[in-house]
């Protein structure tokens, strides 16, 4: 199956008595989706190359992932199946038909179909166990990444930046944070910009009698360029969505 096409053409596909004759003339099978919980295959790192790699769920062959990890699923090249890298999609299921073909559908979907042409089989799905309910914390929200739109938790309250635990990228949760402190460091960058300024017109007459007046001037200008470097730094930050509390 082509990774860079839907695992499962359509979520919706359950209604199996209207298309293509009686239920009883289809293969149907129960299996158990792939839960919320479960991990993806662990990362390992090939010796001589120093490669991410992960285990095919079909096969067992080793798949390099170097260039895919923003992706949810890979293909493996030895059996051309798809194996998840990432935990689905909120409210989506993996779901892996008997022909070990990879599915992903709501995760309230009873009956899924199976998209192969030589398989159709109607995967009754067991029922998903219950997790028990995430103990609430005050600003704590689900929070989509601007780097690479994938949604992870973070407490709004810590008043600093967010570090995306699957990307590992910086960005700012809000545009109120990072233009806050981008405002910050531009004043204080003025402010020390006018100081050496002024400093340097006042003691330039004195400054060839007295050498620490110039370490005194590169010090002073050095701070104001360091400052509006952090105010572009903030003005150009990626900024991470709240989608809202968990």
């Amino acid at each position: 199956m082509d990774e860079k096409q839907p695992l499962l053409k359509n979520e919706n596909q359950v209604d199996v008595e209207n298309a293509g004759g009686a239920l009883q003339q289809q293969n149907t099978t129960i299996s158990s989706s792939i839960g919320p919980d479960e991990l993806p295959p662990p990362y390992t790192s090939n010796e001589e190359r120093g490669l991410p790699m992960v285990t095919c769920r079909v096969c067992s062959a080793m798949i390099d992932i170097s260039w895919k990890r923003e992706q949810h699923v890979v293909k493996c090249n030895q059996c051309n199946e798809a194996t998840p890298i990432r935990n689905a999609p909120p409210g989506k299921k993996y779901v892996r038909c008997p022909c070990n073909c990879l599915l992903i559908c709501k995760s309230s979907s009873q009956r899924v179909a199976c998209p192969r042409p030589n398989c159709k089989r109607i995967i009754n799905l067991a029922p998903s166990p219950v997790t028990p309910p995430v103990p609430t914390m005050p600003g704590m929200c689900r929070v989509t990444c601007g780097h690479c739109h994938d949604t992870f938790l973070f407490n709004t309250l810590t008043n600093a930046l967010a570090r995306c635990p699957h990307c590992r990228k910086v960005s700012s949760v809000g545009v109120e944070f990072a233009k806050n402190r981008s405002n910050v460091y531009l004043a204080l960058g003025i402010l020390f910009l006018a100081l050496a300024i002024a400093m340097l017109w006042v003691t330039y007459s004195y400054a060839g009698e007295h050498g620490g007046i110039w370490v005194a001037y590169f010090a002073m200008f050095l701070v104001a360029i360091l400052l509006f470097a952090r105010t572009y730094y903030y003005r150009r930050m990626k900024v991470s969505v709240i989608e809202g509390p968990i």
